[in-house]
């Protein structure tokens, strides 16, 4: 693909499908690519160990550093846990973006082809730009970041989302970035290594393990989706595509209203204490390390490990980090069911000690069945044993790939039998919520965890007309430019 090409007309947007995009991909895979070698981390040669504070930190003094901390979650009634853990801090607020054109009144999304050390496999469809604040500024001293400009500087286009979001809680300590979708009007160069890909398109891929990556699922969760899908592909949708377009559709009949969705987040919130203190990382109990890894002396949970990055296609050719990484498949779930005849999802408000204001909404189930003890997690069963017909999406992807090691969850939304609310057990840490209201609160920053956003950009790929068991569109179907 050239520097010029583009989405041009309706006909060859109609008659190109995603026989195209797997070219590319397949051609990218040649083209861009980064091999990760595993090292010991007292090996890694731009990372040192902060005298007196037990940290990991870069040479140049940014991108993040590995750390230990203290938790302590309190609420009225006395101290509930306490634990130590490594994390990855990263104060920097980053830049999650994906560029819009519409193309005869369908919306078309810029998409890049990335590759990162700690993907599966390889190249992932990943957002126009997915940068750091110290990449787009240069330290590394690297190329600069195509198509910045569209989301630094206002006037480039019409802005659909921008929101500061969160990422996993357990595993980074406030970190946040910014999701951006920005429309634009005119034609865009298209760059190596990029591709305009529709909304059906999307929704497809979304069907595929370990291709569409962590951030493009964060930002997509942010769209506005009733705003841009067109009508006439609205009504034709069969199930379960209308049940969800129902659910996402305004105020309808709802089990609890957005005051007391709200008021339940806040009163959570304010009678949960969480403090974090930092601690050096060989002050962690439950913690060992040779000079290889970071390892918890259990093997549960996770690990941190270091790489040495050879790389095609990006910015710095070469370079060494830490990275997380675990050893089982995590499973993160949303239980749904009809209520009063609309579409509803379980959710969990979910406390973390990286989170930046204590708890945000999170999916029905987030566990790792490999490491789970004597206690199961509510609905684990309902997730588990659901029938072949009432699993609405079930597919294993990928978890940030920059920081994570080739970290892999397996994402799944079931349907319960209509009124579920009156024969599922009440509980206080559960509500059942609209996708209207959840896309509400998306809308706002530190609502919703990364992992139902995922959730919530799979309904999105389910409201365009997926199908659990569809494969992605041949040529002659749906349409690229």
């Amino acid at each position: 693909m050239n520097a010029t090409s583009r989405p041009s007309d309706s006909a060859a947007v109609s008659d190109a499908g995603l026989t195209e995009f797997f070219d590319l991909l397949d051609a990218t895979r040649h083209a861009v690519y980064t091999r990760a070698e595993r090292v010991p981390l007292d090996e890694l040669t731009q990372w040192h160990a902060v005298p007196g504070a037990g940290a990991l930190r870069h040479r140049s003094g940014r991108f993040f550093t590995i750390e230990g901390i203290e938790a302590t979650v309190a609420t009225e009634s006395g101290v509930s846990s306490r634990w130590r853990q490594p994390v990855v801090v990263q104060p920097e607020i980053g830049i999650l973006g994906i560029l819009l054109r519409w193309v005869d009144g369908a919306p078309f999304f810029l998409m890049q082809l990335k590759a990162e050390p700690g993907n599966v496999n390889g190249i992932q469809v990943s957002p126009t730009v997915q940068a750091t604040r110290s990449n787009y500024t240069r330290v590394h001293g690297g190329r600069r970041v195509p198509y910045l400009e569209h989301f630094l500087e206002p006037h480039r286009g019409r802005v659909l989302a921008d929101v500061r979001q969160s990422e996993q809680g357990d595993w980074f300590l406030r970190k946040r970035n910014r999701n951006m979708i920005v429309a634009v009007d005119g034609p865009v160069p298209v760059l190596e290594g990029f591709h305009w890909l529709s909304l059906d398109q999307l929704a497809a891929l979304m069907a595929v393990d370990d291709l569409v990556n962590m951030d493009a699922r964060s930002v997509l969760a942010c769209l506005p989706l009733l705003d841009v899908l067109p009508a006439p592909l609205a009504l034709d949708r069969a199930e379960p595509a209308l049940s969800v377009l129902r659910s996402l559709n305004g105020p309808r009949a709802t089990r609890h209203s957005m005051t007391e969705l709200l008021s339940w987040i806040t009163d959570l919130r304010t009678r949960t204490e969480v403090e974090v203190r930092r601690v050096p990382l060989d002050e962690l109990p439950k913690w060992r390390s040779d000079g290889r890894s970071l390892t918890h002396v259990e093997g549960r949970r996770f690990d941190v490990i270091g790489v040495r990055v050879e790389a095609v296609g990006r910015e710095v050719g070469r370079w060494d980090q830490p990275m997380v990484t675990a050893g089982s498949v995590g499973l993160i779930a949303f239980v749904t069911s009809r209520l009063a005849g609309v579409l509803h999802v379980l959710v969990a408000l979910r406390v973390e000690p990286g989170l930046a204001d204590v708890a945000e909404l999170g999916p029905t189930v987030q566990c790792v069945p490999d490491d789970l003890a004597d206690e199961r997690p509510p609905f684990l069963d309902a997730v588990l044993d659901a029938a072949p017909d009432g699993v609405l999406y079930d597919t294993t992807l990928s978890e940030e790939g920059g920081r994570f090691f080739h970290i892999r969850n397996r994402y799944r939304i079931v349907r319960l039998e209509p009124d579920a609310d009156r024969v599922l057990p009440e509980h206080p840490d559960f509500r059942w919520m609209t996708l209207h209201q959840l896309g509400e609160l998306v809308r706002h920053s530190h609502y919703v965890n990364v992992q139902a956003r995922t959730l919530l950009a799979a309904c999105g790929a389910l409201a365009a007309g997926l199908r659990p068991d569809a494969e992605p569109a041949p040529a002659d179907e749906g349409s690229a430019a």
